[in-house]
């Protein structure tokens, strides 16, 4: 049952990126040319949602709908981390044109050739498994 809630969700998800032109390669072509505020606005919405949620989470001890109690682990803070996997997010976002949630609602679309952008990501997210040991902490 859970995994027909979460593809639900993702559908209504990826549905809302299209729709919003979120996965419009235009748009996010537009927002790193700094000449539109659409996808700024978009990207601060959620982030203002997010913070109000987590923060109405903590007070009221909020569960989830099975009755389970949600946990926030710290995360280790380190501005050459966050700067370096900015910068790697940041240029493959600017080649090719999605971040991960529009790169499924692109696919969804029919749009084929982001398979090639999916395909690499998912073999940048094993590289990265196979030596976030190694890297520097």
């Amino acid at each position: 049952m859970r995994t027909l809630i979460y593809l639900f969700i993702g559908i209504l998800f990826g549905i809302t990126l299209f729709k919003s032109e979120a996965a419009s390669w235009f748009r996010i072509y537009e927002m790193f040319l700094f000449e539109s505020f659409h996808m700024y606005g978009i990207i601060g919405s959620a982030l203002g949602i997010g913070i109000l949620l987590i923060q109405f989470i903590k007070r009221f001890k909020i569960t989830s709908f099975y009755g389970e109690k949600i946990t926030f682990t710290p995360k280790k803070k380190s501005f050459s981390r966050y700067m370096f996997g900015g910068i790697i997010f940041g240029l493959g976002w600017a080649l090719a044109g999605a971040c991960p949630g529009p790169m499924f609602a692109l696919l969804g679309a029919g749009f084929l050739p982001i398979l090639i952008v999916i395909i690499f990501s998912i073999l940048g997210t094993f590289l990265y498994g196979l030596l976030s040991d190694k890297l520097p902490h």
